[in-house]
């Protein structure tokens, strides 16, 4: 059997590949537990609702069927190219849950409430939820299977996808992404929805297809454009979308072959988003990231340069400034840029979800510690859900391109995994109720 084939199976078999494995200790203790009654991981995350499960099972099924008719000769670096989906999916669910909870505070009243590294999970519990951020990377990974070679298609579909997701009344929405929506559910078109505005919107879908698309630059770019312009029609937005999707481009064309790791060129990097770069805020910003990494300098030196020494905005050019400078600072990481960017304060949920794409995908998803990963409170599209639209973006993106015409088509027989709509509605009150605590617990001091 290919050593991919195993990688999958056995992924599939254990519930989860993310992060690192516990101590045998660990171990013990939660085999312990699921034997004495206790709900196991799979029924805490919600898989025990029999509908999901039976689905989520089939797709898997379908997976497996799939792989074991490759050649033996596929297994040259299948593995590491699998862990550049699962990572960027993984990765960027986790930063935005660690970072959810420091949303919008300053670095320093938001180390007073929450602490410095190591950061840990504290939107609930202990546990950590998502928020818009990875909602929409989720939905733009669902139209680009859908609609893998058609740009107008895809826009059509996430624009449908996008408007369902606010009628079910999300926690958190930009201003200019809920204008936008409401102007598509009026009736604009796709190309015509988006609405003034250089906010992060477009850059939280630009990594995903930017990984995707990666063996079409030509396409890709057709992608992020009609992704961008649904929302915001602002220049500026089209171009930090371009340079995100340009970074998780580069993480596959700088990957070695028989699984060497990623190795990416920071001048080359930024050489590749001075030529995005449409404002002299862009110029600015990007020199700035250039002068920090060559002073080797720390990410508190890094936001004073920038000027956002406060926190980071919500303005895309200072948010994608940011996520360069501490993804290439910390090349091969995973933690230590994520908390670093987290630590930064302001739009941290959106920072950290868009650094932890891109650190997920270099990096690999084992990677990711392994407390993160395991602890997360998301319903219904848990760790079980996530792991299987990254095996199934590896089989439409990669492997249909790698091999003959009858894998081809076999893989473009699988379906998405099972959308939960109804789930989700349930979802987020709940979501809700939990980000009201937190506005009123930070009436509360310190200060």
């Amino acid at each position: 059997m290919p050593r991919f084939v195993v990688l999958i199976h056995a992924s599939a078999q254990s519930g989860s590949s993310y992060g690192p494995r516990p101590p045998p200790a660990a171990e013990n203790a939660e085999s312990s537990k699921t034997s004495s009654g206790s709900p196991s991981r799979r029924k805490s995350s919600c898989s025990g609702i029999e509908t999901k499960v039976a689905v989520l099972s089939l797709v898997e099924q379908e997976v497996s069927e799939v792989m074991s008719k490759l050649p033996s000769s596929a297994n040259r670096n299948s593995p590491q190219i699998v862990d550049w989906f699962s990572g960027f999916v993984r990765g960027m669910a986790v930063g935005d849950a660690l970072g959810l909870p420091r949303e919008g505070l300053s670095r320093r009243r938001a180390v007073r409430l929450f602490g410095e590294a190591p950061l840990q999970h504290r939107f609930i519990s202990g546990r950590g939820m998502v928020s818009d951020d990875t909602e929409h990377m989720w939905e733009t990974a669902l139209a680009l299977i859908e609609h893998p070679d058609d740009a107008s298609a895809f826009a059509k579909s996430l624009a449908r996808r996008l408007r369902w997701w606010l009628l079910r009344l999300p926690a958190g929405v930009g201003l200019a992404t809920a204008r936008s929506l409401v102007k598509s559910w009026l009736g604009w078109p796709p190309d015509r929805s988006g609405v003034r505005s250089a906010g992060n919107g477009p850059a939280m879908r630009a990594g995903i297809i930017g990984l995707c698309l990666s063996r079409d630059e030509t396409l890709m770019r057709e992608f992020v454009r009609a992704s961008t312009r649904l929302t915001h029609s602002d220049p500026r937005a089209e171009s930090g979308a371009m340079m995100i999707a340009l970074a998780a481009r580069e993480i596959v064309h700088s990957a070695g072959t028989n699984g060497s790791p990623v190795s990416i060129d920071a001048k080359a990097m930024l050489a590749l988003c001075r030529g995005e770069a449409n404002h002299p805020d862009w110029d600015r910003a990007l020199n700035a990231v250039a002068e920090s990494l060559a002073a080797a300098e720390s990410s508190s030196q890094f936001a004073e340069r920038l000027g956002q020494q406060r926190g980071v905005s919500g303005y895309i050019v200072f948010t994608v400034a940011a996520v360069l400078f501490c993804w290439l600072r910390w090349p091969g990481e995973f933690r230590r840029p994520v908390e670093e960017i987290i630590l930064l304060g302001g739009d941290t949920d959106t920072t950290a979800a868009i650094l932890g794409g891109l650190a997920g995908a270099a990096c690999g998803a084992d990677q990711i510690p392994y407390e993160w990963s395991r602890y997360m409170a998301e319903i219904p599209r848990d760790e079980e859900w996530q792991g299987t639209l990254g095996r199934l973006l590896f089989g439409r993106f990669w492997l249909q391109h790698e091999y003959p015409e009858e894998y081809q088509a076999s893989w473009n027989n699988l379906k998405s995994p099972p959308e939960l709509r109804w789930m989700l509605a349930l979802r987020n009150p709940f979501f809700l109720a939990v980000v009201l605590s937190h506005g009123f617990r930070r009436l509360l001091p310190p200060y």
